[in-house]
């Protein structure tokens, strides 16, 4: 039985090309003379950008990096090719292949490592990145790449991020501001394509987003597909955001969990979908539904006695009223003095409906009328209620 032995050969990737070159006349004279006199000057430049030229160690060093650097230049350009990377040598200068190589790691370096808008730096290399430099010079063909398709199956998720955020009307300086994940955004992009939003959402229209997906009727025909103008590169990126969107779909179409709690207070929810943060329209939102609860409540009354009457109504548990018969002015009282007064659930009333201009002086006034009004209400001495009725007739709206 005949048996192969491959040889393991662990010289340099450059070494390889330049001894299959000069074995297969690929490389004549003039080509190796060339190389023996760039290298030295290459060594020498290498060695005063990352330290001392005058250090013998540091030449040590720079002779490893040199020659690894081409030696990935070579590998890459030729596929692992001996000819061709032989071929390479032969029409390029040696100290070029080790440029090439350090202008890839320096793109390398300054790629973003992060989908995190504001956590990645901006603009090119420059001397804050020499240690990286370093350290990138001396790694071989398989990190490289390795680090090359990490960085740029990031950088994709930050552009397809990016894009589908301009179409949505909000542009790359605005992501940086906010300092989201830019899979949140991809994620908010989707559902609001898949419920017709054209504009990116901020809170109140990120909850309308939600409300839409989660009517019964839209429930079984929610559209998660990509944008069909997406450009291609994004595909991937995009496909990979939106079957977490999927996976999230059960969670986010559950109406028993109210947004804010789903996504602003659930640890896993927290930071995974992305709206624009617009203080002036959640506070306006908070009015319109503030007034428009108010306005139910008090029927559009606002003299004190309709007021007081409806604050009286909500402290005893009551259905609230801003006019009372006299039998049901009379229950009131009895339930008064058989289960007591919260003031405190008028008061938290008026706190989270009143126009906000008005609240105070609506508390002042209740809790005067309180003061001046509950011993009456609660007094057992007045059994057939002429004196709690009288100051109900005085102060609130009792029809006669």
């Amino acid at each position: 039985m005949t048996q192969s032995v491959a040889l393991f050969d662990d010289r340099p990737f450059f070494e390889k090309a330049l001894a299959f070159g000069v074995q297969h006349g690929v490389l004549d004279q003039t080509k190796l003379e060339a190389i023996q006199t760039d290298a030295p000057k290459g060594m020498v430049q290498i060695a005063r950008y990352f330290g001392s030229e005058f250090l013998r160690p540091e030449l040590e060093k720079a002779k490893d990096r040199i020659v690894n650097m081409v030696s990935l230049t070579l590998q890459i350009q030729s596929g692992g090719d001996l000819r061709k990377a032989a071929e390479h040598l032969r029409e390029h200068s040696f100290m070029s292949r080790s440029k090439a190589a350090s202008d890839m790691l320096k793109a390398l370096i300054v790629m973003p490592q992060n989908t995190h808008f504001g956590m990645n730096e901006h603009g090119g290399f420059s001397d804050k990145h020499i240690p990286q430099l370093a350290k990138w010079s001396m790694c071989n063909l398989a990190d490289y790449q390795a680090e090359l398709t990490k960085r740029q199956q990031v950088a994709h998720v930050i552009d397809a991020a990016i894009w589908m955020a301009d179409q949505l009307g909000l542009h790359a300086d605005d992501l940086e501001e906010a300092g989201c994940d830019a899979e949140a955004v991809i994620r908010t992009a989707l559902l609001a394509a898949a419920t017709k939003h054209k504009d990116m959402p901020d809170w109140v229209a990120f909850q309308k987003i939600i409300a839409t997906l989660r009517k019964p009727s839209a429930t079984k025909t929610i559209n998660l597909a990509t944008p069909k103008n997406l450009p291609a590169e994004f595909n991937a990126a995009v496909e990979q955001v939106r079957q977490s969107v999927e996976a999230d779909l059960p969670k986010i179409l559950d109406s028993a969990i109210t947004c804010q709690k789903l996504f602003n207070q659930t640890p896993a929810f927290v930071g995974r979908y992305f709206w624009v943060e617009d203080g002036l329209s959640e506070v306006d939102h908070f009015d319109r539904q503030t007034s428009a609860a108010w306005t139910k409540a008090t029927g559009g009354h606002s003299d004190d006695s309709s007021l007081l009457t409806l604050f009286l109504c909500i402290a005893t548990g009551s259905t609230g009223k801003t006019l009372l018969t006299e039998k049901t002015a009379a229950t009131l009282i009895r339930k008064i003095r058989k289960s007591g007064l919260k003031s405190e659930l008028a008061t938290a009333f008026i706190q989270a409906n009143a126009p906000a201009e008005h609240q105070d002086d609506y508390i002042d006034m209740w809790e005067a009328f309180i003061d001046e009004s509950l011993d009456t209400l609660e007094s057992d001495h007045d059994y057939k209620l002429h004196d709690a009725l009288s100051l109900l007739r005085r102060e609130c709206n009792v029809a006669e």
